[in-house]
């Protein structure tokens, strides 16, 4: 029979099991395998081998179990809101899952049933500060060589919101009392004295052999003398320090304050880090020396800002960096965990990494030396920055692919749903000054696209390693960002300020900084639909194969606007999984739904609603022949979605 036949007979099957007259038969010949990395491995690359969900069944996908953990928070009497974004792990038949609160979870990972749950009893669980409770995932280790019947051969590390790494037996869930001070490491050593919000990890530690590898999340916008964005490497038998990089230029010489190991102010690494064991290196996405919105203060710190970063894992040693910003004024730090790939085709199949960017650039590097694959350009950006600020006069744009997010902004294409809103926005487009990408804030104010919050963000992007095919979800708005004298700063009531407006004091400079994101009356973004997208790009070649829009503005729209208008698209948060089967998983619009997509074409094939706003990435695993390919999300949101704790797990009916 052709392969043309069998197909067609699969769509036949699929299409009848929609009408209701059957179930698919499940193929137990495929693959099998866990899901043992944040990412699914090392490299970042969000692909799962697994083929018994396709394109012909997906239709068939029905919840097989639901979790709660009951850890969420509406932010209500001063305390944070939470966001769930993890991406559980799948290790020895069982799954492992982190919560805002910080809680570990272990279950049965094909029926959602509890096995242990360890609490780390936060103090700080309601603390302040810009951000909401978090815990994107945890890191699963375990002994080359265990010792039978010896606890904590096989471990869970992880780091919490009280600035704690935490090692756990996996097996029990109980810390390990030879992993520092029973169990936990104290990650606020050597900072000094600063607010416990201030700087935490959120994303889980990257191991390499018996190290765990780590940065932080450092506040923005705050001030000059911001915590240190050091990375670390810590025993993960023993929790000792093993070696630290401090991301200060040669021959920096500041002086340290008493009682402080690293230098405040520097680059921090607060999204995954991808790694390279036979290699030997870590690959580190850094963000800005603090404050972003003005950088004449940074006195050097610029050199490891907005780039990728080489470390010798084992060591700590620098090995090569590359800055895909130039004095970064824009918060367009690098928010994704580098994506490791070899194809040939690619680069003259050079061992090689992907970057990508806030900006909707992906910069194809060569992982062994951090040069560029294709040619990047350094092209004139705008100047005329405020009194004091000295722009770069230049930024890299890669050619190859070109860049992914539309960069046009003109008065005549805002959009409205009425007259009356594209009138609206077309007069605050004209307000500000807005002279391209890389246009620097101001004092009157000015506009910036593509958004701080991306392009792409932390979800990262998924590659087919055999395919050699990209891709990723993008969202596209504008903001507007403003510099305030500091006198006139002072006399704001941050009380007066509500999000979409957000308002930064950047201590240590002359000026503070009000940003927003360009809506209309009725909420939407005032630049062209669509607000979300899902992209397909052909590394070999670097052109775009697809993009289609990626969610609708139901949800977040009044009815029946997101019924009329399901082109739009929505700016997305969270990322997706791609799978051999020839799916494309994600959630991450600002709808309530999880939705798969054909990789050839880009077509919708299944969608299901969810309780919450699915603002993580999906995962995948099937443990045995005899067993079903499950498919798990994260559906709890964030404080601008709707917030909640489901863990959904997803299969094909039995």
């Amino acid at each position: 029979m052709t392969r043309a036949r069998l197909r067609s007979l699969a769509l036949a099957a699929g299409l009848a099991l929609a009408c209701g007259e059957a179930r698919p038969a499940l193929d137990f010949g495929g693959p099998t395998a866990d899901w043992r990395e944040w990412a699914g491995d090392k490299g970042g690359r969000h692909f799962s081998p697994l083929t018994q969900i396709t394109r012909e069944n997906v239709r068939a996908l029905e919840v097989a179990w639901t979790h709660r953990s009951g850890d969420f928070s509406l932010g209500a009497g001063g305390s944070a809101p939470s966001a769930f974004q993890v991406t559980p792990l799948v290790a020895r038949d069982t799954l492992y899952y982190c919560t805002p609160f910080m809680r570990v979870f272990a279950l049965d990972p094909e029926t959602g049933a509890e096995r242990w749950v360890f609490d780390p009893v936060l103090r700080g669980r309601t603390a302040g500060g810009p951000y909401p409770l978090t815990c994107r995932g945890v890191a699963y280790w375990e002994a080359a060589r265990p010792v039978a019947g010896r606890r904590c051969e096989r471990r869970i590390v992880y780091g919490t919101r009280d600035s704690e790494l935490i090692a756990l037996d996996a097996d029990t869930g109980q810390p390990c009392a030879d992993f520092g001070a029973g169990g936990r490491v104290d990650l606020r050593e050597g900072l000094g004295d600063i607010p416990e919000w201030e700087t935490y990890t959120t994303s889980p530690p990257q191991i390499v052999g018996d190290l765990a590898i780590l940065g932080a999340l450092v506040a923005d916008q705050l001030r000059t003398d911001s915590p240190s964005g050091v990375v670390r490497a810590y025993d993960v038998r023993s929790g000792r320090r093993v070696w630290e990089w401090d991301p200060v230029p040669p021959g920096y010489d500041r002086p340290l304050r008493p009682g402080e190991r690293y230098h405040r102010g520097t680059p921090n690494v607060w999204p995954p880090i991808a790694a390279d064991p036979e290699r030997g290196l870590v690959f580190a996405p850094t963000g800005n020396p603090g404050p972003d919105g003005y950088a004449a203060e940074r006195h050097g710190l610029d050199r490891y800002g907005s780039s990728t970063v080489a470390l010798d894992a084992r060591t700590g040693r620098l090995v090569w960096h590359f800055q895909a910003v130039h004095h970064d004024v824009w918060d367009y730090d690098m928010p994704t965990q580098p994506a490791l790939f070899q194809v040939e085709g690619v680069g003259g199949g050079r061992p090689a990494l992907a970057q990508a960017t806030k900006m909707g650039f992906v910069f194809l590097l060569d992982r062994e030396t951090g040069a560029p694959l294709y040619p990047v350009e350094e092209r004139p950006v705008p100047q005329g920055g405020v009194p004091g600020e000295r722009l770069s006069p230049t930024q890299p744009f890669p050619t190859h692919p070109a860049p992914l997010h539309p960069l046009e902004l003109t008065r005549e294409n805002q959009f409205g749903f009425t007259p009356f809103d594209r009138a609206w926005c077309r007069a605050e487009f004209a307000k500000y000054r807005w002279e391209g990408i890389y246009t620097p804030p101001s004092l009157e104010g000015s506009l910036q696209t593509p958004h701080a919050a991306g392009g792409m963000n932390w979800g990262g992007i998924a590659i087919d390693p055999e395919r050699g095919i990209l891709y990723t979800n993008q969202s596209h708005a504008v903001m507007v960002n403003q510099l305030i004298p500091r006198a006139e700063f002072e006399r704001l009531d941050p009380a007066d300020f509500h999000y979409p407006d957000e308002l930064y004091p950047l201590r240590g400079t002359p000026y503070g900084l009000l940003r927003r994101t360009l809506l209309s009356p009725f909420g939407a973004p005032c630049n062209p639909p669509p607000w979300g997208s899902l992209t397909a790009v052909d590394l070999r070649s670097g052109e775009v194969l697809w993009r289609v829009p990626l969610g609708t503005p139901r949800d977040k729209a009044p009815f029946p606007i997101g019924q009329l208008y399901p082109h739009l698209g929505s700016p997305s948060l969270g990322g997706g999984l791609l799978t051999a089967g020839g799916l494309y998983f994600t959630g991450a619009s600002t709808d309530r739904y999880f939705r798969a997509f054909d990789v050839a074409d880009g077509a919708e094939l299944w969608s299901a609603r969810i309780p919450f706003h699915a603002n993580a990435v999906p995962m995948s695993f099937r443990l045995r022949r005899d067993a079903r390919q499950f498919v798990v999300v994260a559906a709890g949101g964030n404080p601008v979605t709707e917030i909640g704790d489901a863990l959904i797990a997803y299969a094909l009916p039995h």
